[in-house]
Order: structure tokens, then C-alpha cells, then sequence
């Protein structure tokens, strides 16, 4: 009778927490537990009178709107208002920026995978397509990154000519002003594309069609703006760029100290005209040394009262003619032998009138929320293409690399150190190209996702650094030696520029993806905060209340769930069909229930400490962030036809990350402030304790295979990159390597095995060849077979030198 009874309870409880339950459905399983209780027990008539009184209270006071507004959310509500950390006005703009979408699944614990799937597989069209394969694939071969980053520290002048002429300036510009008008899926397969060739040009084509003049335009600007100055951006005849960041103001854009003063002027001979006069410094542009437009964020004061009573008009946008008087361009940095033209630019006291400022006076104080709404979708495109071109090129030529390169006169992948990169490798380049695609369909779907923004930037070019890391490893000297023939070196140097960039990557982990999250994506925290801070009593009492209830529920659902579904590993849950990958939806099911609960509990303990216990917040953020990769994951896996060939990388792609949740849940538990809370958490987190485990070595074996060999799960994964046919190229040689490594090495065990039987009385290669030809065991065409494979596997080997004057040269003195 005991057991059966559990069973029950146990049953409601579960019941409730998958179908989340109102309040209601909560107070009906108090009562039942009460009678389950009074039956099992045989009180006593007057403690069961006692115990229903008492529950009869309960329900009243929770169950009837207006005895709980008055007696249980008000007294709440105040304690929430007094807890709520001070949300400043640049805060409040980025949180209201963007919207919310896949992120707002795995924040409310029950992720409904059927919608992700469903969602129309990213495709380009034929005319990007097109564009893709013909122009972009021409600027590619007219690129050379030695000659760019080490003679020139720039692209020749034929290299910009092409770009201006051929539209690359303007992808993103509508055709009704002479631009492409591609989607954000071709905006990002365009700059991959590059970027597995030269960073410089990638950065180069990048920056226009990101957060800059052209977006802020086609958004906000008016329609004089826009007649005046898309046409010329798409046809190459203005150069733009943007100037936010400054010496003393970073990340912190309430602490930009450049300002702008209303007041009258003379203006193109004109006196007597309304503008502005404009203080500026601003540090690290990209594209400023050779801008002719300078897209500028600046505070706003008018003391004089021009514009009306308030003085503090807030951060605004002008778009300034780089010719204007008192503009200053000062002289170019070098970001870590990156030849992008990037530097600084000022101005003192530079007068420009009204209609300068982006989208006209209505847009006066309105620039942090115009950059923090264009940022929501350019952050999720450009430097994740930029993260995964340079990726596949390292995919692309590990591999080829591994398989020709011999040491103890076997090829280095197939030693099993070796393969534990090769394996990273694959796995991170699998899993980061599915996070850029799914991220570009979402904005062509018309979301504005920051947070998930947020975290494709930060996690593509973290794993970026780890993959050309170990791509630096298996390469060894031939990575180190810089030079033509080494295509690694660069991306090796200039990936912390992209960790800096848009958000410094250890600011974006530990206040942006889970800080903004928690409030954005949540289903309800953002409600409750709209209610606090309502000056609507009756209104704020009524949302706040609504919300509360809803939160409530919604915890308690995903606490049971999370309990339960960590006991099962996930199972009896209903997820989409297929053996292979059905055991991951559902423990992603099962760590969005345990995130969900973990996030209200750090935000219900920690309150607006939470903002400042910055290794938690990272912790819960790295959770999230793992989710969304694998959604993506999943989602390439399904949109590609579930490809057998492609199941090693999936597994390593996926396992890696469910490791890494567990390891992220671990890190906050352990260091939670509240120990009591923290161990209730474990308890319903790891009820079986942590038992998911990084992929194993079979796993990494049969991803290293896939890399070493020509094959289609190893074209699928590096689709997209420049692949030069020429044998002159460091590149194309490689691939020239690989092929031919393949096909003699029959030839070269038939010359081996009579070798170590003694029949050649000479050591060096070229020449044992030949005598194998002489005495018959080559023919002809064989042995010319073997004498171009030796030739190909010594030009991929071999690293280049130089004489001291061509490592110091006046060309290469900046």
C-alpha cells in the first residue's frame, strides 16, 4: 500500500511537471496528497480537521486572484523591487534590443525540437550561389597573404578595384540602390570563403556589410540619407567605417567621453546653421585610414536649449564625410600583422549640421539602441564566417598534411596524439559551421537574436583558437616557418583579433550570454522586472502577479523534470525519431530542465549579486551556450539527409558538449555561496551523479579517419573553403600530395618490401626509383608516378627561407 501510494504521488507530480501545470493543478495535488496522506496514516479526526483547515487556507490565499495579490505577490513585489539591481539606460537599450527565439525554448526547459527541425533548411539562392562560385572565387585566386601581409601590408590596388567594381561592398544593400541584397546565409558563406584565404580580405569585405553606415542606413536612415549615400556605398565610390570604440571607453559605451554640443554654425558657406559641434577620439576603426564615410557614436549636450528643455540628449549617430574640416585620420595600427587597413580617427571641434545625424532628429539619443539592434544581427554573421573559413582551411589541410607527412615511416595521422587533434579538429569544425548557418537562417527568418548573437561570437572564435592551435601542432616546424608556402601561420597570429572584437570575448562569457539571457530569454523575468518597474500600481500587481504564478509552475515543473529525467538519462521522453541521435534530444531535454531550475535558483539566492558573481553567471552561460550548439548540431544533421558518413563527427561534436554542460553544472554547484541550495541542486541535477563522459578514442579514431582521406563527409565538412587547383599554390600542392600519396602507395610498398629484401644498392629515394625501374619491379609510367609523388611530398614538406634583406625591407617598416 505504501509503495502504491508513492507511486501515485509520484505519478501526479510528474503528470504536473510535464504538462506545466497552473497553480491550480498544483493546489489540486496538495489536496490529493493530503487525503493520500490521512488514508495512509489513519489520523485522527481532529488533525486531519487541522491539516484541511490548513489546506483550505492554502488555497484560498494562493487560488483566489485577489487574497493572493493582496496578501502574497505585493509583499513579494516590494521585496523584488528593493532587490532588483540598477539597470542603466545602455543596459535597458541592450536588453531590449533583438529579439528572442530557439534561446527562449532552452531557457524555459522545455525545448520543443519538432519546431527547430521544422524550420526550412538554410539554402542560397541561384544568384548568390552564383556569386559565390564565380566572383568570389576569382577574388580568392587573385589573393596572395604573403605578398598582402608582408610586402604590402595591404591589398594590391588591383584586389580593392575588384572588390569595388564586383559589389562585394554592398551585399547587404537592397538592388533598388545597386546593391545585392544577399541574404545574411550568403553575407556569411562569402566572408568564409575568404577568410580561408586571407583574413585581410575577409576583414576588408566584412566590415561594410556589417555593423557600420550602410545597416544604421538602411534601418534608420531617411530617405534623403539613403538616396544620398547607399548608391555610392554599393558601387565601391565611398569607403565606410564606424567609430565607436576609444581609448577610455571599450565595452563601457555609457563611458564614451566623446560629445557633441548643439548650437549654430557655418556650414558650406551658409552661416547661421543648426548642428553640432563634435569632440572625438576613437581608437582601433577598421577601415579608417581609407574611409571617405565615418559612421560616429558620440554623447549629445545642448546647454543652450536649442532642441528643447533637456540637456543630456544621449549617445547619437552622424554619418560624417571623411573630407569634412576638422576630421582626423591619424596613422594605421598593426593588429598582429594583420595588413586590414585599421587606425584611429579624431576630431576637434568638427561642425556638422542636423541632417548628418543617422535617421534625422527624431534619432537624437537614440544611438545605443540603433547599435545594440543592428549589433543583435551583425555579431551572429561576420566573425563567425570569419572563425569558420579559417577553420576549414585547417580542416582541409590537417589532413591532407597528416597523411603525407611520415615519420618512422608512418603517416604522423595515424599516430594516436596526432589523431586526438585531428579529431578535435573535425569535431569543433562540425559542430561551428552548423552554429553559423542555423544563426544566419534565424536572421533571414527576420529574428534579431542577441543573445544567441553572443554566444556563436564567442564560441566559434574560442574554438577557432583551439582548432588553428592544434592544427599548429600537427604542422609543427613546417606551421612555425613563415613564408608563401605556409597557409597556417596568419590565422595562427590573428586569431585574438577576433577574440577582442565586437565584445572581448572574457566579457561577453561571464556578463553578456547568461546576464542578458537570464533577463531577455527567460519566460518570465523580464515580465517581472516590466512589473516593477511599472508606475501603475493596480497594472504592476496584476503582470507581476500573472508572471509570478507562471515562474512558479514553471520551476517546480522543471525541477521534478530535471530530477526524474537525470535518474531515466532523459528516457520516456517524446523527441524526434531516428536511433541515432534520439538519445540527445533527450538529454538535451533533460540538461534545458536542469539549466532552467539552476538559473531560478541562482537569480532567486543571488539576486542583483548575480550581476557581479561573474564566474557563475559565465558557468550558467557556458550551459546555455552548449545547448545552442548542439540544437545546431543536430539541426545540420537532419538538414543534410542524416548522412551515415557524417555520424563520427556528430557523435564527437555532440558527446564533447554534454561533457562540457556536466563539467559547467559542476563548476557552478561547487562554488554556489549558498551551500544548502547548491546541494539541493546536485541532488536533483546528478540524482545518478556525473556519468556523461567526453568522447572516447574509437570515436576520435573514426573522426581522424575521415580527415586523411578524400571522401564526401570530408567535402561536406570543408564546403565553402577556396580550394586552388594550382600545384603553385601552397594549398593546391597539398591536395596534389594527397591524392597522389593515395595512389602510389602500392607502388611505394612493392619498392619498400624488395628494398628491405636487399635489391637496391643505393639510399637516396629519387635514385632507388629509378633503380627499381631499371631492374623491373616499376614500369615506365610507375615509376614516374613515384619520382612526382617524392617531388609533391618534399614541396609540401619543405618551408621557406629567405636572405636577411628580404626580411627587412622598406616596404615592410611601418
Amino acid at each position: 500500500m505504501v509503495i502504491l501510494t508513492l507511486l501515485v504521488m509520484l505519478g501526479v507530480m510528474i503528470l504536473l511537471a510535464f504538462f506545466r501545470s497552473s497553480i491550480w493543478g498544483w493546489l489540486l495535488a496538495m489536496v490529493v496528497f493530503v487525503f493520500i496522506a490521512a488514508i495512509q496514516s489513519k489520523l485522527s479526526a481532529d488533525l486531519f480537521q487541522v491539516a484541511m483547515i490548513v489546506l483550505a487556507v492554502l488555497v484560498a490565499v494562493l487560488g483566489v486572484p485577489s487574497l493572493r495579490r493582496l496578501l502574497v505577490s505585493s509583499q513579494i513585489l516590494k521585496i523584488f523591487r528593493k532587490t532588483l539591481p540598477h539597470i542603466s539606460q545602455t543596459e535597458q537599450e541592450a536588453l531590449d534590443a533583438g529579439t528572442v527565439w530557439w534561446d527562449g525554448d532552452l531557457f524555459s526547459g522545455h525545448p520543443d525540437w519538432r519546431k527547430l527541425l521544422n524550420y526550412p533548411k538554410p539554402t542560397l539562392s541561384a544568384a548568390e550561389q552564383s556569386f559565390l562560385d564565380n566572383e568570389t572565387e576569382t577574388l580568392c585566386a587573385m589573393l596572395d597573404d604573403w605578398d598582402i601581409t608582408h610586402v604590402r601590408q595591404d591589398l594590391p590596388p588591383q584586389v580593392w578595384q575588384y572588390i569595388k567594381d564586383n559589389g562585394f561592398f554592398g551585399m547587404i544593400i537592397p538592388k533598388e540602390y545597386g546593391g545585392l541584397e544577399f541574404s545574411a546565409l550568403a553575407h556569411s558563406a562569402v566572408v568564409a570563403k575568404l577568410a580561408s584565404r586571407s583574413i585581410t580580405a575577409s576583414v576588408t569585405v566584412m566590415v561594410p556589410n556589417s555593423l557600420g553606415p550602410a545597416e544604421l542606413l538602411i534601418r534608420y536612415g531617411t530617405s534623403k540619407q539613403k538616396e544620398k549615400y547607399l548608391r555610392r556605398l554599393a558601387q565601391g565610390k565611398e569607403i565606410p567605417c564606424f567609430a565607436l570604440t576609444g581609448p577610455f571607453a571599450g565595452s563601457d559605451a555609457g563611458s564614451i567621453p566623446d560629445y557633441g554640443i548643439v548650437c549654430y554654425g557655418e556650414f558650406n558657406g551658409q552661416s547661421n546653421v543648426l548642428g553640432m559641434r563634435v569632440m572625438w577620439e576613437k581608437r582601433y576603426i577598421t577601415l579608417a585610414p581609407v574611409a571617405t564615410l565615418l559612421g560616429l557614436a558620440f554623447k549629445l549636450y545642448d546647454p543652450d536649449h536649442l532642441l528643447g528643455e533637456q540637456t543630456k540628449r544621449g549617445i547619437t549617430l552622424a554619418l560624417i564625410p571623411a573630407d569634412t574640416p576638422g576630421v582626423q585620420v591619424g596613422r594605421r595600427h598593426f593588429p598582429l600583422n594583420s595588413a586590414f587597413q585599421n587606425g584611429p580617427t579624431s576630431g576637434h571641434g568638427v561642425f556638422i549640421p542636423m541632417e548628418y545625424i543617422i535617421g534625422g532628429m527624431d534619432h537624437i539619443g537614440q544611438g545605443w539602441r540603433m547599435l545594440m539592434e543592428c549589433l543583435a544581427a551583425g555579431r551572429s554573421i561576420s566573425l563567425p564566417a570569419c572563425a569558420i573559413g579559417g577553420v576549414k582551411l585547417a580542416v582541409r589541410t590537417c589532413g591532407a598534411y597528416s597523411r603525407v607527412r611520415k615519420q618512422f615511416k608512418l603517416p604522423i595521422g595515424k599516430f594516436e596524439g596526432v589523431e586526438e587533434a585531428l579529431a578535435r579538429i573535425g569535431g569543433n569544425a562540425y559542430l561551428m559551421d552548423a552554429a553559423r548557418v542555423l544563426t544566419a537562417a534565424a536572421v533571414d527568418m527576420g529574428e534579431r537574436p542577441s543573445v544567441i548573437s553572443a554566444i556563436v561570437k564567442y564560441h566559434c572564435t574560442e574554438r577557432a583558437r583551439t582548432v588553428v592551435n592544434d592544427a599548429m601542432d600537427v604542422h609543427g616546424g613546417k606551421g612555425i616557418c613563415l613564408g608563401p608556402s605556409n597557409y597556417l601561420g596568419r590565422s595562427h597570429q590573428q586569431n585574438p583579433i577576433a577574440i577582442t572584437v565586437e565584445g572581448a570575448n572574457i566579457l561577453t562569457r561571464s556578463l553578456l550570454i547568461f546576464g542578458q539571457g537570464a533577463i531577455r530569454s527567460h519566460p518570465y523575468v523580464l515580465k517581472e522586472i516590466q512589473a516593477a518597474q511599472d508606475s501603475d500600481k493596480q497594472r504592476a500587481l496584476r503582470n507581476f502577479d500573472a508572471a509570478l504564478l507562471g515562474h512558479i509552475s514553471l520551476s517546480l515543473s522543471n525541477a521534478l523534470r530535471a530530477c526524474f529525467f537525470g535518474l531515466t538519462g532523459g528516457r520516456g521522453l517524446s523527441v524526434p525519431a531516428g536511433e541515432e541521435t534520439k538519445c540527445y534530444y533527450q538529454q538535451l531535454t533533460r540538461c534545458s530542465a536542469a539549466f532552467a531550475l539552476a538559473a531560478d535558483v541562482s537569480m532567486l539566492i543571488l539576486g542583483g549579486n548575480l550581476k557581479r558573481r561573474e564566474k557563475i553567471s559565465a558557468r550558467l552561460g557556458d550551459v546555455l551556450s552548449q545547448l545552442y550548439l548542439c540544437s545546431a548540431t543536430l539541426k545540420r544533421f537532419e538538414d543534410d539527409g542524416r548522412p551515415a558518413e557524417d555520424l563520427p563527427l556528430l557523435h564527437w561534436a555532440i558527446q564533447d558538449a554534454l561533457y562540457r554542460i556536466q563539467a559547467a553544472f559542476d563548476g557552478v554547484l561547487q562554488n554556489f555561496p549558498c551551500r544548502l541550495s547548491a546541494l539541493l541542486l546536485r541532488v536533483l541535477i546528478f540524482p545518478r551523479g556525473k556519468y556523461l563522459t567526453p568522447p572516447s578514442d574509437e570515436l576520435g579514431h573514426q573522426v581522424s579517419v575521415l580527415l586523411l582521406q578524400p571522401g564526401i563527409a570530408r567535402d561536406r565538412l570543408t564546403a565553402g573553403m577556396y580550394l586552388p587547383n594550382d600545384e603553385n599554390d601552397a594549398v593546391g600542392a597539398l591536395e596534389a600530395a594527397l591524392h597522389s600519396t593515395l595512389r602510389c602507395e602500392p607502388l611505394q610498398a612493392r619498392v619498400n618490401a624488395a628494398h628491405k629484401a636487399g635489391q637496391f644498392t643505393v639510399m637516396n629515394e629519387l635514385m632507388r626509383i629509378a633503380e627499381a625501374h631499371h631492374k623491373g619491379y616499376l614500369n615506365t609510367e610507375e615509376a614516374h608516378l613515384l619520382e612526382r609523388d617524392y617531388e609533391l611530398q618534399r614541396k609540401v614538406i619543405m618551408v621557406d627561407d629567405f636572405a636577411p634583406e628580404q626580411l627587412v625591407t622598406e616596404s615592410n617598416i611601418i
